[in-house]
């Protein structure tokens, strides 16, 4: 597999794995060694750039990721995250203070069985500690060499610009896909202007871009997409159902999958961008890996963007709650 860089040096794989899905939010699961075999298999197809967190599960995503890559650790590039509080295993909000960022450094590299991470992700914006003291905390670490390079996900370009100038980031993780194009607007130039990576998560849109989606599709009652409106409003998710009819159509005249277009489109946009879609299925990993053989003329990005800029997504992507803390 080709490889692309983040930010001024960061070497990963064109498409990386995101890991949560094999133990968080969309059941059902594997069991561990299911999952930590699949993650050595998709090492063995090139893939060396694996997304992980500590809220994943939480803790237990991280100790599945760190046992399946313990043998080659040196041959891949490990990013985790940190930034919320915990009643045991029970989330109660976001927490980037100092003392909670070296608690959540300190018990991810035990459960990574490393003494470094890759790239360390602020998850969340926390509001009430001041992204000043987050960058001069990180740049401790990576000075006391128990981190690599660090990002930020989900963040404001104001917020962006703020932390890279006390500490450079080399990537951000936010969501964007055929799905979700907010971040064209604001965040993609900022990003290239400061030569900061881009990582998307969710480049299927949740599993909506791989045409396997349809207006009867049900659920499990667990599955996190059920507090979109996205997903769980009739009305939204059948109109919605018009850009999966597009994607399919692209597939179609590619000769390829409705996921791999999605997948290939996304690369297509910048030379930085490194999407990490989530599987936990051999097939679907390995039509995925295929959308880094799908290629795009010029004319062709700018039909698509024609046609996707015709469409109108309905309804918001997390629950009103959760729109309310999203950094802006």
């Amino acid at each position: 597999m080709k490889k692309r860089i983040l930010g001024k040096d960061l070497e990963v794989s064109e498409l990386g794995l995101g890991c949560m899905g094999l133990s968080f939010s969309l059941p059902p699961f594997p069991t561990k060694q299911e999952a930590i075999e699949f993650i050595r298999e998709a090492y063995k197809r090139g893939v060396t750039f694996f997304d992980t967190a500590e809220i994943y599960g939480p803790f237990n995503n991280e100790e599945i990721l760190g046992e399946a890559v313990k043998d080659f650790r040196d041959k891949v590039i490990i990013a985790t995250k940190f930034g919320f509080k915990y009643d045991g295993n029970q989330v109660i909000g976001v927490d980037s203070s100092v003392e909670n960022m070296q608690r959540a450094l300190e018990g991810s590299l035990k459960r990574l069985q490393t003494d470094y991470i890759d790239l360390y992700y602020q998850h969340r914006v926390d509001k009430e500690t001041p992204i000043e003291n987050v960058a001069q905390e990180m740049k401790k670490m990576i000075e006391q060499g128990k981190v690599r390079y660090w990002g930020l996900s989900e963040a404001s370009a104001k917020t962006i610009r703020k932390a890279h100038a006390i500490c450079p980031l080399t990537a951000l993780q936010s969501e964007y896909s055929m799905f979700f194009r907010e971040v064209e607007k604001e965040i993609l130039p900022t990003l290239e202007e400061l030569n900061i990576g881009f990582v998307p998560f969710s480049p299927l849109g949740r599993g909506f871009l791989t045409g396997t989606i349809t207006k009867d599709t049900v659920f499990e009652k667990n599955d996190f997409r059920l507090t979109s409106p996205r997903f769980n409003n009739p009305e939204y998710f059948e109109a919605n159902l018009k850009l999966v009819d597009l994607v399919k159509e692209i597939a179609a005249e590619k000769q390829t999958s409705p996921a791999a277009i999605a997948l290939a489109w996304l690369m297509a946009q910048k030379p930085w961008i490194v999407p990490i879609p989530g599987t936990k299925k051999l097939h679907r990993l390995e039509e995925n890996l295929s959308a880094t053989q799908v290629t795009f003329t010029k004319e062709e990005l700018s039909k698509i963007q024609e046609k996707l800029d015709s469409i109108e997504i309905l309804g918001n992507r997390y629950s009103e709650a959760n729109e309310k803390q999203i950094d802006k």
